[in-house]
């Protein structure tokens, strides 16, 4: 069931179901919660699965505030727990997700139990290793994070064209996404203020979020929670490193692997990921 939710700073909505310990999914770009469409039938077998739009992306309401950060996304994400009755849950998040979703286990340790993250690293660890091969391969990062509309402007000329491209170049398969995925990201990218939320998200990925994660490694503060990090063997960044030697800078109990798909491995690879997330949540 689809429920919309009037939180502090933002409206969001969000996909309900299943029965069992809550367990939070979170999307990335330039996706919506759809992109979890083959794993949270699977999941809501054993828990109570929320999967909502993060602020300005989908159907959730623009920031009322203009924060992007991590941090609020995260702040949205316990609240929306709360309205629902779970103080205390799992997540799991993809891409952009995954960022809110790690900076949630660090901002509200005791909300989180354990955590699980689908095809990234930390921010500011992406930003200190990006040499000239990841820019060209992560090209996004530095493009949409451009000040004064540069790039609402560009991908607003033919949003459509620019969202299916971006998609299939992440994509090992190229049956994935499903076209009514498609489509509904297609649906929800026309509009200009989701691009616009978009390219905050990347502005905010480029300024407040790398200085709240600096902040975060010069006071010495880490993930409390089992993680599990899955990466995808074609991801999006040439991946010139290893994934669990960089989450284990920021948590002591880590575990992951590979996956051999593209980067939305919760699409391109719905079964192994979903006994993943069983096996680690449960």
């Amino acid at each position: 069931m689809h429920r919309r939710f009037d939180l502090e700073g933002t409206e969001i909505d969000a996909a309900v179901g299943g029965e069992g310990p809550p367990l939070l999914l979170l999307h990335g770009y330039p996706q919506t919660h759809v992109t979890w469409h083959r794993v949270a039938p699977v999941l809501a077998r054993r828990f109570t699965v929320v999967a909502p739009d993060l602020r300005g992306y989908g159907d959730s309401a623009p920031a009322r505030d203009g924060d992007y950060s991590k941090r609020a996304m995260a702040s949205d994400q316990v609240r929306l727990m709360a309205r629902l009755g779970f103080d205390r849950f799992g997540v799991a998040g993809h891409d952009r997700g995954g960022r809110v979703a790690y900076r949630l286990a660090l901002d509200h340790p005791g909300r989180v139990g354990r955590l699980a993250v689908l095809d990234m690293v930390p921010t500011l660890d992406m930003w200190e290793m990006m040499d000239a091969g990841m820019a060209m391969s992560v090209y996004h990062w530095l493009f949409l994070a451009q000040p004064d509309g540069l790039p609402e402007s560009l991908i607003g000329a033919d949003p459509a064209g620019y969202l299916i491209r971006t998609v299939r170049s992440w994509c090992a398969d190229p049956d994935v996404p499903e076209p009514a995925a498609l489509a509904e990201y297609v649906r929800c990218f026309r509009r200009p203020e989701v691009i616009h939320a978009a390219c905050e998200d990347y502005r905010a990925g480029a300024g407040a979020d790398r200085e709240h994660d600096a902040a975060d490694r010069t006071a010495g503060r880490r993930i409390a929670c089992p993680v599990l990090a899955l990466w995808a063997r074609g991801g999006t960044d040439g991946r010139p490193y290893d994934p669990l030697a960089v989450w284990r800078r920021w948590a002591d109990d880590v575990s992951g692997r590979e996956i051999g798909c593209g980067h939305f491995l919760q699409e391109e690879a719905p079964d192994e990921v979903a006994r993943a997330l069983l096996a680690f949540f449960e």
